[in-house]
């Protein structure tokens, strides 16, 4: 009987151990992150849960335009622009897709001389990728102002169903809030790899180790998202 119970408080212990150990092992990130710091980690689980936000709106979208039987408006028509005279359909879409698809190089270059701790390079390029990324949110800031100058509204649409303009600012909209957020970003850790922070650790917000321009490969991850969301977008509302 008592060799019983010994044998019963033994097993429970070793399975506590067990559970302990498998507790362990993932706060102290020994197998799901190993060797991956934080703020890339934590980077990645933002641009997980701002995809399930982009997949809804892009999902929304497609059930507005599939449902309604109100005849949605021809995107040739509404994003041309007439120039010398001369109507062209998306020229202005194909001009800042162009434009962005372009800064999410120069963003790549910016990680890459990151890597090799060339300061002087990587803030030039980030500081260029955040020059093409304001001038997307200009272009687009212009693009709004033409429909709403044209009687575009969230509630109203004068080529057609009313759902477009709604869809179309929300999803526009919410983008553009993280391009501008992007540009923001990339002057901050622009300005801090041209002063040398990385470099001297110098203490302050998003500065890592010494020597570590993880901050600048953070802030690629988040601008490559960006760019890549937009080629939903443009695929979705510009193309079908």
């Amino acid at each position: 009987m008592a060799e019983q119970a010994f044998s019963n408080l033994q097993a429970a212990s070793h399975e506590t151990s067990g559970l302990r150990s498998v507790a362990a092992d993932f706060s102290s990130d020994r197998q799901a992150f190993k060797n991956v710091p934080w703020g890339k980690v934590m980077m990645w689980i933002f641009l997980l849960s701002d995809t399930f936000v982009f997949g809804s709106f892009l999902i929304a979208y497609m059930t507005a335009r599939m449902s309604t039987t109100v005849p949605w408006p021809n995107a040739s028509e509404v994003f041309a622009l007439t120039i010398a005279g001369t109507t062209l359909p998306l020229i202005l879409i194909a001009i800042m897709t162009f434009v962005l698809i372009s800064s999410s190089g120069t963003m790549a270059m910016a990680v890459n001389y990151g890597y090799r701790r060339d300061r002087r390079k990587t803030a030039a390029l980030m500081l260029l990728t955040a020059l093409l990324g304001a001038t997307f949110v200009g272009m687009q800031a212009f693009e709004w102002t033409k429909l709403i100058h044209e009687g575009v509204r969230p509630w109203e649409n004068p080529w057609g169903a009313a759902q477009f303009g709604s869809t179309f600012f929300m999803i526009t909209g919410f983008h553009g809030t993280h391009v501008t957020f992007g540009v923001i970003f990339l002057l901050i850790i622009a300005r801090k790899v041209w002063r040398g922070d990385f470099d001297q650790e110098r203490k302050g917000f998003f500065t890592s180790r010494k020597g570590n321009y993880e901050a600048v490969e953070i802030m690629g991850l988040y601008w490559h998202f960006v760019d890549l969301v937009w080629v939903f977008i443009f695929a979705f509302f510009y193309l079908w």
